[in-house]
């Protein structure tokens, strides 16, 4: 596993952002396709069709752009069977392992936000509005799904690196991490 201030052993053409709901993973992978030149794939674009319902191609459009050479994606949707498809293709995963804390807050205000502004997201759908009780229950409960799913990330790894090891795994554990390392990338020290 490398760290922020480990050098890239490649320029990675295939790369995953693994971490808990809220880290951050979409806003890196806009910053990763910009500095490496790769096609951003938002898979929660994949997924959600009309009316917030799953899209019967998800995975036929997993396969399809996993075949491609250069991507970024978000490491979603392992229970539907993304990982038998995307791990074995990609070459890194950006892990952003920060703090309960950070990850909450930064959740917690993204989703005020949407639901505020009413932000248009994947295929025309919105979030339920900030007042609507049945926004804060059941599917809806973004806060509860990422409080269940918080340690997913640490639990997984290990056996992640040993069944797939050619994924260079870069462990980042602040913000802090996160922003150095890009100082690095920035800078070409990838190869």
């Amino acid at each position: 596993m490398l760290s922020a201030d480990d050098p890239l052993p490649l320029r990675p053409e295939r790369v995953l952002i693994a971490g808990v709901t809220g880290s951050g993973k979409t806003t890196l992978a806009r910053r990763v396709a910009g500095l490496w030149d790769l096609r951003h794939v938002e898979i929660d674009g994949l997924f959600h069709g009309e009316n917030w319902t799953p899209r019967a191609t998800f995975l036929d459009d997993v396969r399809a752009f996993a075949n491609e050479d250069r991507w970024v994606t978000e490491w979603q949707y392992t229970s539907k069977g993304t990982d038998e498809i995307l791990a074995p293709r990609a070459q890194i995963v950006i892990w952003l392992d920060y703090p309960y804390r950070i990850a909450r807050r930064r959740l917690l205000l993204r989703t005020v936000r949407r639901r505020l502004l009413r932000t248009p997201l994947w295929n025309g759908n919105v979030e339920p509005a900030l007042w609507e009780r049945d926004g804060w229950t059941g599917e809806n409960d973004i806060l509860r799904w990422q409080k269940n799913t918080r340690t997913k990330w640490s639990e997984r790894m290990p056996r992640i690196e040993a069944t797939h090891p050619h994924l260079h795994v870069v462990h980042l554990d602040h913000p802090r991490a996160l922003d150095a390392w890009l100082k690095r990338v920035d800078r070409g020290s990838a190869s």
